[in-house]
């Protein structure tokens, strides 16, 4: 049975499931510093994970889920952890260089209706 401190210990438990509050997992950091982890951000873990990465089993669990590309949605609704503390967990690996993010456009960077009508009367002009 696992004791306090030992790197074992887990969060959860079968019967009674979340023993720690989100805030303590994520170790109270969610201040938000401005990256944008939205839920449409997709999350990619980048190579194999050094073996003293200090990790929280959440943590490696995200790793393992993102061998593919998987949303903030994807990736906190496959935890069962609320949005912020898997922004703040998502946001610790993204600082120790494990995962990588890809966000995708807004409406406002996509090209114009005018824009993109131009270019094919362009194209079909060659």
């Amino acid at each position: 049975m696992p004791t306090a401190g030992d790197p074992d210990e887990t969060w959860y438990d079968d019967d009674t499931g979340l023993l720690a509050r989100p805030y303590v997992v994520a170790r109270a950091a969610g201040v938000d510093d401005g990256r944008r982890l939205d839920l449409i951000t997709v999350v990619v873990a980048r190579a194999a994970v050094p073996a003293a990465a200090p990790l929280f089993p959440e943590q490696a669990r995200i790793l393992e889920l993102c061998r593919g590309p998987l949303s903030v949605a994807e990736v906190g609704a496959q935890l069962d952890l609320p949005l912020g503390t898997v922004r703040v967990l998502l946001g610790e690996l993204l600082d120790a260089g494990l995962i990588e993010t890809h966000v995708s456009p807004t409406l406002s960077e996509l090209p114009s209706r005018e824009l993109l009508e131009a270019m094919l009367t362009g194209l079909q002009a060659l």
